[in-house]
């Protein structure tokens, strides 16, 4: 073990001592050597189960893709389209509100609301598809479908609205127990000619930091995350996690950090890259695990198969959200693993397998202490642990 530890790890994995690594170890363990990588997994999941042991959650979701336009173009996105290409769309009211409501048949508990950063700003077709709908911005036909929602189902919306200025992050929070924002890295030179945040100024890590920090500084239970495989150095995701946990530190208001592996798709810019291999995937979730010793993990089961429960000896306490209904439409090529199956290799690894709602339970006092629906509605969601009330 101690090979591994060059710089007094096993001090920082102590019970009550749990400061998380420091930039110079976490740089060594990310490019640890193969014959090392299982003593760096020990370590994760040690770490995980001081943190919440025994116990694995999801989130029992309906994905809504309110609209896939965008003003970005991302190099690994096959999500987004422009006005007048097959699969362009934007949801009505109408089809927002079948889909929760299928879902909230199905035992859902969240209504998970993704959408291209303010397409109308480029499209005058998106200007006018919100003029019909009554809206001036996507943002506030966003606000609008999470209210419509939250009044009329029981899930509770999850949107990932891209970049908010403070407002709305107020204004979103009125509408949602929590939100979402990637911040996939830190590293600025992927928005250079011919990188993957080449045309997506969106991306630039700065703005996305902003984003973040307004959300902490009103206390909104937030998920973020890295993207790795999209160009950046073992490195730069180490930075990635240091940002996040220093805002963590700051706000106290991140619920969750995703770990996602960038995934080959026909058609993308990036079709022609390597994808992170499994060592490199298992090697960043332990890192963030021990960087961030008493934060949520995540890592998509559907984008890691068909040894996605490798995922849990690398330290996650979460698989996200898996839906019962629709595909996962940022990614329509990795189908989410059924429930059952998901509960088998989780039990298979001594682990139980339990549902949460999008906002975690240690959140919810952040939650209940805004008066309004989105307190009401989440109070009747939560059990006595603050995790769903439908079993799993």
């Amino acid at each position: 073990m101690s090979k591994i530890y060059p710089f007094g790890i096993d001090e920082v994995l102590r019970p009550g001592e749990q400061q998380g690594l420091t930039r110079a170890q976490a740089c060594a363990l990310i490019r640890c050597p193969e014959p090392e990588l299982p003593g760096l997994l020990a370590a994760a999941r040690q770490a995980k189960e001081r943190f919440k042991p025994g116990v694995i959650t999801y989130s029992r979701k309906v994905f809504i893709p309110l609209t896939n336009l965008c003003r970005d173009y991302c190099g690994y996105c096959i999500f987004r389209r422009d006005p007048g290409q097959p699969g362009a769309h934007t949801m009505t009211p109408e089809e927002v509100l079948a889909v929760a409501r299928q879902g909230e048949k199905l035992g859902c508990t969240e209504a998970l609301f993704s959408l291209g950063d303010k397409p109308e700003l480029l499209f005058p077709e998106m200007r006018e598809t919100l003029r019909r709908l009554g809206y001036q911005s996507t943002l506030q036909y966003l606000e609008a479908m999470c209210a419509m929602v939250l009044r009329e189902t029981s899930l509770l919306p999850h949107p990932n609205p891209g970049l908010l200025s403070g407002e709305w992050v107020r204004r979103l929070a009125a509408v949602s127990p929590s939100m979402g924002l990637m911040l996939e890295t830190t590293n600025a030179s992927l928005l250079a000619p011919g990188a993957a945040h080449d045309h997506a100024p969106d991306k630039l890590p700065a703005k996305r930091l902003r984003t973040l920090e307004e959300a902490g500084k009103q206390q909104v239970p937030f998920t973020t995350g890295l993207l790795i495989g999209i160009g950046e150095s073992p490195e730069d995701r180490v930075d990635t996690l240091l940002a996040i946990r220093e805002l963590q530190q700051q706000y106290g208001h991140i619920q969750e950090v995703i770990v996602q592996n960038f995934r080959v798709k026909p058609g993308i810019p990036m079709h022609d890259r390597p994808e992170p291999t499994r060592g490199e995937m298992l090697r960043t979730v332990a890192v963030a695990r021990l960087l961030l010793p008493e934060m949520n993990i995540q890592a998509p089961p559907n984008l890691s198969a068909p040894y996605y429960d490798d995922l849990l000896d690398a330290g996650i306490n979460d698989w996200g959200g898996i839906s019962p209904l629709t595909p996962d439409f940022i990614n329509p090529e990795k189908p989410w693993p059924h429930v059952e199956q998901l509960q088998l290799r989780t039990q298979a690894k001594g682990q139980s397998l339990r549902q949460r709602l999008p906002v975690y339970p240690e959140f919810l006092a952040a939650v209940w202490s805004r008066p309004g629906l989105v307190a009401e509605k989440v109070r009747a969601s939560a059990d006595e642990d603050g995790c769903a009330r439908r079993a799993a």
